[in-house]
């Protein structure tokens, strides 16, 4: 598994954790993305660890991230806090955290969000 790709996952568990719990469907999302960036056992184990003590967005390992990669995690933590059916305030304020600590400009933000948004929609209507 690549760095920013471990990155991503650590600052999607701290989205998780932005409601003082982490869901089974967060859980398995988090999963989902480790199958995908095709992560070794010890990867796997390194995250779940890292999952089991509670995060705040000051863990995400902004340094480790590109320009692409911090749109993409703001994505996939946008996707994350629709995973259980709806988002909490917490959540909402989270993402604002992360849209500031990525240093993702606010028009900029907002699309991705609502784009993000989008897609969790159809998702939903598909399932």
């Amino acid at each position: 598994m690549h760095e920013q790709d471990l990155a991503i996952v650590k600052g999607l568990v701290s989205v998780a954790w932005a409601d003082g719990h982490v869901t089974s469907e967060e859980s398995e999302v988090i999963e989902a993305l480790l199958q995908a960036f095709k992560a070794t056992p010890s990867e796997v184990l390194e995250i779940r660890n890292y999952a089991a003590v509670a995060r705040t967005v000051d863990d995400v390992p902004v340094t480790d991230l590109s320009y692409d990669d911090r749109r993409l995690l703001l994505l996939h933590a946008v996707l994350l806090t629709e995973a259980d059916g709806e988002r909490s305030e917490s959540e909402s304020a989270l993402l604002e955290q992360l849209c500031r600590k990525l240093r993702i400009p606010d028009l900029e933000a907002k699309g991705i969000i609502e784009a993000a948004e989008r897609r969790a929609a159809a998702l939903k209507a598909n399932a």
